[in-house]
């Protein structure tokens, strides 16, 4: 073991997979969550190539590509069924893995050693010195480390104890959000396909989860209310197929066999240009929320982890403040870069004033800015560490 205690609030996927990240490389991690149960959220993830990169590097693909939906090919139409020409997709499909958000949970927490996940420990108070950091938490315990990690999500109570302030920010668009049985979807969708149609002020997309048992659907239209940020909410059927009248028949027809519907607000963040003390920071969503649009979430929050693993492997405590230091110069510009082009890409979505082809051609190109199938955060942060040493 390095000697190195570490303490990560949330477990997310970005929060458990940093645990992990650690603990394979001998960093003694325990990661508390508030909740008391893990609970099986409907909702679909995806991980792209740069995260599929990640969890190759640290043994899991094969699981989790033993739980993905099995894709063969990802589509982009217009709303009323045209493919988009000269598309081509950020990454081939057979490198995308779509995930039931609980299952991907369940198989990162198995990951870990047994009790290193402690659920019903919602942090409350942390304060700092040269030593550590001492953990307060809502059911009067306490515990002690050498750098807390705030991975608690959008919400995140560890954001303000960096200093920093980003509150969520609404891009005016919220989702309905579904699971439906692959039996129902008979002679109406081919679970090989990941679908995105694309129109005037809002769009579609599909995908297959859970082995290929569930297709996930997330229907992105405007909205002027504020949405809970929240997988849960519940939402109506009969107003999400109201909101697609007139679209491609097989949009139609996949709404048509739902049963119930939750409502997403959609939020990320405006750059922070830090987001640690000496002894505190922060991954993921806490730090960088962004717009689902490039299914780059949680692939953000994997690149944070292994970029934190990588720097702190052979990491005394006296190492952490500025191998903080280090994570921020390595991970601010990107999340900012990747932030842009999420929300850049659904506006080209949703556009109104462009030809199928125009469109086209500007997402891929935020996919070949973004080098969303070349990027490798353990290489870029191994590299940083090779120059400075």
């Amino acid at each position: 073991m390095s000697g190195l205690r570490i303490a990560i609030v949330g477990a997310g996927i970005g929060g458990l997979t940093a645990g992990i990240a650690l603990h394979r490389r001998g960093i003694d991690v325990t990661i508390y969550e508030k909740a008391r149960e893990l609970r099986e959220l409907g909702a679909g993830v995806v991980i792209g190539a740069n995260g599929a990169r990640v969890y190759d590097s640290l043994g899991l693909l094969d699981s989790i590509a033993a739980i993905a939906g099995k894709s063969s090919t990802v589509t982009m139409q217009t709303w009323q069924g045209q493919a988009l020409p000269g598309y081509r997709p950020p990454y081939p499909a057979t490198e995308t893995y779509s995930l039931h958000r609980a299952e991907f949970q369940n198989l990162l927490v198995a990951a870990m050693p047994p009790g290193t996940v402690r659920l019903g420990h919602e942090c409350v108070a942390a304060v700092e010195d040269e030593r550590g950091v001492r953990i307060d938490f809502a059911d009067g315990s306490t515990t002690h480390a050498d750098l807390l990690i705030g991975a608690d999500g959008i919400h995140s109570a560890i954001q303000p104890l960096v200093g920093a302030k980003s509150a969520p920010v609404s891009e005016g668009i919220m989702a309905y959000r579904g699971l439906i049985p692959a039996e129902r979807l008979d002679g109406i969708y081919d679970m090989g396909l990941w679908s995105l149609w694309v129109g005037p002020g809002q769009s579609f997309l599909t995908y297959p989860v859970s082995d290929g048992a569930l297709l996930n659907l997330v229907a992105f239209v405007p909205t002027d209310l504020d949405v809970e940020e929240s997988w849960s909410a519940p939402g109506d059927v009969a107003a999400l197929a109201a909101a697609y009248d007139g679209w491609d028949r097989q949009v139609q027809d996949v709404i048509a066999v739902m049963d119930r519907t939750f409502r997403w607000g959609i939020y990320d963040r405006e750059p922070m240009q830090g987001w640690s003390t000496d002894r505190i920071t922060l991954l993921g969503d806490s730090a960088h929320a962004v717009t689902p649009h490039l299914g780059q979430g949680a692939n953000q929050s994997v690149e944070d982890a292994i970029t934190l693993a990588v720097l702190l492997e052979n990491s005394c405590a006296a190492d952490i403040p500025a191998q903080l230091r280090r994570y921020e110069e390595l991970r601010v510009e990107r999340n900012r870069q990747v932030r842009e082009g999420a929300r850049e890409a659904g506006q080209l979505y949703r556009s109104t004033g462009l030809s199928p082809e125009q469109q086209a051609d500007r997402i891929v190109a935020i996919y070949d800015r973004l080098e969303l199938r070349t990027y490798d955060a353990e290489r870029v942060a191994r590299e940083t560490l090779a120059a400075r040493a």
